[in-house]
């Protein structure tokens, strides 16, 4: 197609298009009232799924046979006080000063065959917040088949405290006299008077310290104390002695805590006027610093006891631990300790009351290695299992003065012995209700060097307690004593052996109200004159029973 075609055909689409828009505008203008609509035409027509329905049908549960295994965390039943009554005062009632004692006063009395009388009171006073009084009063003695098998008994004791804001200052005063004779002869031979077998023996302690209730900004715990006693018998014996001790306890942190126990104790002892007329005096100065550590698994108790034993210098491992196996369980111990054991005339007659007196004094050294095992068995069980190897220096063994008629005992001590003592224990507590307790111990001594045998000691024993209130007002007790004889010096340097003995005793106190009760004791039912000490024979059955006034 040439050029000149080309350019008429363009010019035609070009008018044709601009009639149409003409034509099209003017259309619109004639009609303007018609309105516009659109239609839409469409074969699809949208439609909603039928909905699915729920069956709903009641229909039985089955029953559900399994157990459920529930797990409880109860803590024993195990109650342990304080003993520092506090009262208890509403802040909307007035106290009365018969509510603020309470029944803290008791006056026991009785009397049994053996022409036995027997008296206990107790007395206390203060509120327990500012301050707080008690006085104590024991007495029984006793008339025995055995010509001059008497004896008597009498203990006062005074204690108080007084509390301060951040301390506590605390005192005692306590009074004893002890009566015993030397029945323990063969009276168809020797012949004495009443007189001269008395063991009369008065002894006065009194006691003070100061220690702090609230460890302070730099927590450190403190009780320094101070004892002084003085022991005397009829005869003229007496014994002074001095007691310091400074316990100092810093804590860092929650875990650890070093202590430092500085400690002197110092005896002047004197037989003037008697026919030996012995004076010497005995020290014993101790400084034990420590490093404890706790957690709630683990315990640990690491430290060393330097001691001057008379000047002579010797140190005391003092190194123990207990470490939890099972959590509120099982717990192990174990320990390599040290101490020493002051055998003064006051010490050693409160173990056999029918002691000579002394001519020399030899403390007696101990170290102990041991290991055990302590546990909670459900919420009232408790047992304790220990076994240890100790071993002594200068162990006194008491033996029959042979030179003479035998009835007094001298000291023989031991320079160096062995003891393989194995331990164990068993409690049963329910709450206040029902106490019972056990304990066994076997004693080993071997390697003994200066005595053939270990004199007046013994190889077993056993004990348990029941004590159980049966009803509201009734409680029941109930005590047994087993022991295995051990060896004692005759004439002629031969020994002989102790037959075994046993003591069972049981009791019941009877609450009339809450002031009155009653009480009866039946001690050593089977009857058994068994012998603690060579030739001195215990009185057998003996029955003893009276009141108890609560007030």
């Amino acid at each position: 197609m040439n050029t000149f075609n080309m350019k008429r055909l363009l010019t035609y689409i070009f008018l044709s298009c601009t009639g149409l828009l003409v034509n099209k505008t003017v259309f619109a203008q004639k009609d303007t009232t018609r309105k516009t609509t659109i239609d839409i035409t469409s074969a699809y027509k949208p439609v909603l799924r039928n909905a699915v329905k729920i069956n709903l049908s009641a229909t039985q549960f089955r029953a559900d046979t399994t157990h459920p295994n529930l797990q409880y965390n109860i803590p024993p039943q195990n109650l342990f006080y304080s003993y520092q009554p506090i009262p208890l005062k509403p802040a909307a009632l007035q106290m009365d000063s018969n509510l603020n004692l309470g029944m803290r006063n008791y006056l026991k009395a009785g009397f049994g065959n053996f022409s036995t009388p027997y008296v206990s009171a107790g007395f206390s006073f203060g509120d327990g917040r500012k301050g707080l009084f008690n006085l104590y009063a024991d007495y029984i003695s006793s008339k025995g088949k055995i010509q001059y098998q008497d004896y008597s008994h009498l203990n006062i004791r005074a204690m108080g405290s007084f509390f301060m804001p951040k301390n506590e200052f605390y005192a005692s005063a306590q009074a004893r006299m002890d009566d015993n004779y030397l029945y323990g002869y063969d009276h168809t031979i020797y012949k004495y008077q009443k007189d001269s077998l008395q063991r009369q023996y008065q002894d006065i302690m009194l006691h003070a310290g100061l220690r702090n209730t609230v460890p302070g900004e730099y927590q450190i715990n403190y009780d320094p104390n101070i004892s002084v006693s003085s022991f005397s018998s009829k005869d003229r014996l007496t014994e002074s002695t001095l007691v310091l001790d400074a316990p100092i306890e810093k804590q860092f942190g929650e875990a650890f805590a070093f202590k430092v126990d500085g400690r002197a104790d110092i005896t002047s002892y004197n037989t003037k006027g008697l026919f030996n007329n012995v004076a010497l005096t005995n020290n014993i100065v101790q400084v034990a610093p420590s490093l404890v550590f706790s957690s709630p698994r683990l315990s640990i108790n690491g430290g060393i006891t330097p001691t001057w034993d008379n000047g002579s210098f010797v140190w005391l491992p003092n190194v123990y631990a207990e470490a939890q196996i099972q959590e509120k369980v099982l717990m192990f111990q174990a320990g390599w300790v040290g101490r020493y054991t002051k055998n003064t005339f006051r010490n050693l007659s409160a173990i056999n009351p029918y002691l000579n007196t002394l001519t020399v004094q030899r403390n007696t050294k101990e170290t102990e290695y041991y290991g055990g095992i302590k546990a909670t068995i459900g919420s009232h069980f408790n047992f304790n299992t220990k076994v240890g190897w100790i071993m002594y220096t200068n162990l006194p063994f008491f033996i029959n003065d042979t030179a003479t008629d035998g009835k007094a005992f001298n000291i023989s001590n031991e320079s160096k012995v062995n003891d393989l003592r194995v331990h164990g224990d068993l409690s049963y507590i329910n709450q206040d209700k029902l106490t019972l307790t056990a304990g066994l111990t076997f004693n080993g001594y071997t390697g003994m060097q200066t005595n053939a045998k270990a004199w007046n000691t013994v190889p077993m024993e056993f004990n348990t307690s029941l004590r159980w209130w049966a009803f509201k007002q009734v409680m029941l007790k109930g005590d047994f004593y087993v022991f295995t004889g051990g060896n004692y010096l005759q004439k002629g340097n031969t020994y002989g052996t102790f037959s075994a003995g046993s003591d069972l005793s049981a009791g019941i106190e009877f609450k009339v109200n809450k002031t009155f009760s009653a009480w009866f004791d039946v001690n050593n039912i089977l009857n058994n004159k068994y012998q603690r000490w060579h030739n001195y024979e215990v009185y057998g059955l003996n029955l003893l029973g009276g009141a108890r006034i609560n007030f």
